[in-house]
């Protein structure tokens, strides 16, 4: 469990940087999306809700591996389940996508869909 925290954690973050770097306009916009978005205008909200996915995700792992809401197992499995089929339709999306996406996003996504797998799968104490 410890390790599907972990890697939980790191996916996350890399998540919220990755569209930290969009907003701040480091990564070009026309490299997600699937190169969809017409102007930065477009893309920016599209990033902001999924920082804001990928904190609350970050949150709901860090409290999972507190394992402080004992008596919520199996909310937090059906929730780690529905993560596990969110970045795993992510993961497709991405390997549709542009190089970017295919080469760095795709990957840390996979990263996203094991790690909240394991937590769905874990026996919790």
């Amino acid at each position: 469990m410890k390790t599907a925290i972990f890697m939980g954690i790191i996916f996350y973050s890399l998540a919220i940087l990755i569209h930290l770097l969009i907003i701040s306009g480091i990564i070009p916009f026309t490299w997600v999306n699937g190169g969809r978005s017409e102007s930065f205008a477009t893309q920016l909200p599209l990033s902001l809700i999924s920082t804001v996915i990928s904190i609350i995700g970050g949150v709901f792992t860090l409290i999972v591996g507190r394992n402080i809401l004992n008596k919520y197992k199996r909310g937090i499995t059906i929730i780690c389940w529905f993560f596990v089929v969110l970045w795993s339709f992510g993961f497709i999306q991405q390997l549709l996508g542009t190089p970017f996406e295919k080469m760095v996003c795709s990957f840390i996504l996979l990263l996203g869909v094991i790690s909240n797998l394991r937590m769905a799968i874990e026996k919790k104490q």
